[in-house]
């Protein structure tokens, strides 16, 4: 089976113009035609937050989301538990 049946993408990364932006807050919201995520940081020791970054989805692409985001937090748990018995072990 060739990548693109696989559904493999070559990932592009430009890390001066796309920086990682930490968030402790998330508002999702969605209605018949999508889903729209604002992504925020609360501003120091306040209640107050401030948006960093919004995107929005098709609702069908926010289900497969869950999916990915699911499975990737589990593989990572498994692979830091892993990493938690050999620490042990040695």
């Amino acid at each position: 089976m060739d990548e693109k049946k696989k559904g493999v993408q070559n990932l592009n990364i430009n890390f001066d113009s796309t920086p990682i932006v930490y968030t402790d807050n998330i508002n999702i919201t969605a209605n018949e035609d999508g889903v729209v995520f604002d992504v925020m940081q609360r501003l120091m020791s306040t209640n107050n937050v401030r948006v960093v970054a919004r995107f929005g989805m098709s609702r069908e692409h926010a289900k497969k989301l869950i999916t990915i985001l699911e499975a990737t937090i589990k593989s990572a748990e498994s692979a830091m538990q892993s990493a938690e018995k050999k620490v042990k072990l040695n």
